[in-house]
């Protein structure tokens, strides 16, 4: 998770990451830097269900709750309650296998 952290402050993502992990990447950088449009790109037509947990995640920070509600099951996870912080850090430790941040 450290070294997740630590690749934020680059340009782009490790090309070695999945699509999920690298679309949650883009997340991190926020919408100002055009990187929800970038994580959306990626997981938009993804059929894994880790993309679409970080597709519901994407959908829940931009507002639109009802279509977050489809891709969280498809993703086969409850709908988020936490802060969207916490669920980043969620989804991210799950898919790096970490477990917890």
């Amino acid at each position: 998770m450290a070294e997740f952290k630590a690749s934020l402050s680059g340009a782009a993502p490790a090309p070695q990451l999945d699509a999920p992990l690298a679309a949650l990447w883009w997340a991190a950088k926020g919408a100002s830097k055009g990187g929800w449009d970038e994580a959306h790109k990626i997981v938009q037509d993804e059929p894994t269900a880790d993309a679409a947990w970080v597709h519901a995640y994407l959908h829940r920070v931009e507002g639109d709750l009802g279509n977050a509600g489809y891709w969280y099951r498809k993703a086969g996870q409850p709908v988020a309650k936490d802060s969207a912080e916490s669920e980043w850090e969620r989804i991210a430790s799950a898919l790096l296998g970490s477990g917890s941040a």
